[in-house]
């Protein structure tokens, strides 16, 4: 977690560039991440240099020439020009990140960097900034992972462009759900800053086999996690630039983010491509009839975005594969054709898994909608559907329901995730408690309603109150009280 002091640093290097004309926070964090990547590469340039140093041996790919020492990091910092610091990187250390993977197999932060340009203009300003930078300690990756979540956490509280980020504990929580393993690939077709690529990522570098052994030091999983498991799309190339930095500032070397706008692209070459979805796509309601992708009309005549998505979802799965993904309310109980049959293809196609009810304050203080979580499978022709729908309602998530959002003791993240994994339908029959099986032909019976309070039972307590007589009388008493302080005060006034 970030300190208070590393928070301050943060805090401090995000008012010098508000204080100097850079205040979108999109762009602020853009400047960074490329001070952020100029300064990574020179961290593993000296890190090679060292072991070459130690065996004696010269150094194996070095990133910068002979000619180009000057545009490292360690080099530039310790200028005394400011102005010569900004013709350096401005002129040479920015282009050339820019060029990285230029020639050969690109990556994709090489890619989305084409169209990057550098807004630092004031000599004063750059300087400030990387002695800042240079301040924040940046030794290991969690260090860099976490001061980078606090910077996107500032997309939130300036809430630009609508660019709301999932909260964290909340992408945690789904991730726990769906227990990613070592050579699932996993996608999120409206990726933003990455934060649930990242969160996978973070699950799987603690991930245990049944010996003890890290997963990812299985022979071919670290191949795999660095260059095929992480995929993402998305439509905007800011956040196409911050989400490949995010995931690179958290180890992983080659994520697959593409420019794609998912609903109005037909999937050539992704469909059931993944054996994983976690998202939460942004619903803004309807898009142009002409514009949706044809393959996603096929699935269902809706022009609503919530529903296409899901369509989307099942689109790019595998045969077998799951998803855990955020949706509005009004997709578990809308009574639009298009709805009913949105829920009826996930009951009785496919593997619906599990409904979350999550309270309305969860996204405040910037939407205050109800939402839920859903967790499904993709049934391919030997697998069996949907028996049984876990339900769970959430009332709390360990912080207040109101704009402050303060944490809070009452948290039921932990006890969602016990019982997801101990989940039985023999046992989870008791519709009073918090989570409880609905079987199939139930849900159906219902026209695919699947909100909780639907199936849910209240329990109420019995309540004894005295005799209407006994309360008359105590009435009386408080009014016998009430009239003799009126005279005391009274005769008090004279």
């Amino acid at each position: 977690m970030i300190t208070g002091e590393l928070k301050s640093k943060v805090d401090k290097l995000w008012t010098t560039f508000w204080n100097n004309g850079i205040s979108n926070p999109l762009s602020v964090i853009e400047q960074i991440s490329y001070l952020l990547f100029i300064k990574r590469l020179d961290d593993l340039e000296l890190a090679k240099e060292k072991r070459a140093q130690r065996l004696n041996r010269p150094i194996k790919n070095p990133t910068f020439t002979t000619r180009q020492q000057h545009i490292r990091w360690s080099h530039f910092k310790n200028l005394d020009d400011s102005e010569a610091m900004l013709r350096i990187i401005r002129d040479e250390a920015f282009p050339f990140i820019k060029d990285m993977g230029k020639f050969g197999n690109e990556t994709a932060y090489a890619r989305h960097m084409k169209d990057a340009t550098f807004l630092i203009a004031q000599p004063a300003l750059l300087a400030s900034v990387v002695q800042q930078i240079e301040q924040i300690p940046m030794e290991d990756r969690d260090t860099k992972g976490d001061l980078y979540e606090y910077m996107l956490s500032k997309l939130s509280t300036a809430g630009t462009n609508g660019q709301f980020r999932t909260p964290r504990h909340i992408i945690k929580l789904m991730v726990q759900l769906m227990a990613p393993g070592g050579r699932d690939i996993i996608c999120d077709p409206a990726c933003g800053t990455g934060g649930f690529l990242v969160m996978a990522a973070e699950y799987l570098r603690d991930l245990k086999d049944g010996d003890g052994n890290l997963v990812l030091n299985a022979t071919g999983n670290r191949e795999h996690f660095n260059r095929e498991m992480f995929h993402g799309f998305d439509f905007d190339a800011t956040m196409l630039r911050i989400g490949s930095m995010n995931l690179m500032l958290h180890g992983i070397e080659d994520p697959k983010i593409e420019a794609r706008d998912s609903l109005s692209e037909d999937h050539a070459g992704v469909e059931e491509a993944f054996t994983m979805i976690l998202a939460n796509p942004p619903f803004k309601g309807s898009v142009e009839k002409s514009t949706i992708a044809k393959d996603l009309s096929q699935v269902i005549k809706t022009t609503k975005t919530e529903l296409l998505f899901i369509a989307l979802f099942l689109r790019l799965l595998k045969k077998g594969g799951r998803a855990a993904v955020i949706v509005p309310d009004g997709v578990l109980f809308g009574s639009s054709n298009a709805h009913k049959e949105m829920r009826e293809i996930l009951v009785e196609q496919h593997k619906l898994d599990g409904v979350i009810s999550m309270p309305s304050g969860v996204f405040k203080p910037y939407a205050g909608v109800s939402t839920a979580i859903l967790l499904f499978t993709k049934v391919g022709v030997q697998q069996e559907g949907t028996d049984f729908v876990w339900f769970y309602d959430m009332a709390a998530d360990g912080y207040s329901l109101d704009d402050k959002r303060q944490p809070i003791d009452t948290n039921d993240i932990p006890d969602i995730v016990q019982r997801w994994q101990r989940r039985d339908p023999a046992q989870n029959c008791d519709r009073t408690a918090k989570a409880f099986v609905v079987p199939r032909e139930e849900i159906a019976a219902n026209g695919y309603d699947l909100s909780i309070n639907r199936y849910k039972e209240i329990e109420y307590e019995e309540v004894q109150y005295d005799p209407p007589k006994v309360i008359l009388q105590r009435l009386r008493e408080l009014e016998d009280d009430i009239r003799q302080d009126l005279n005391a005060l009274e005769e008090m006034l004279g």
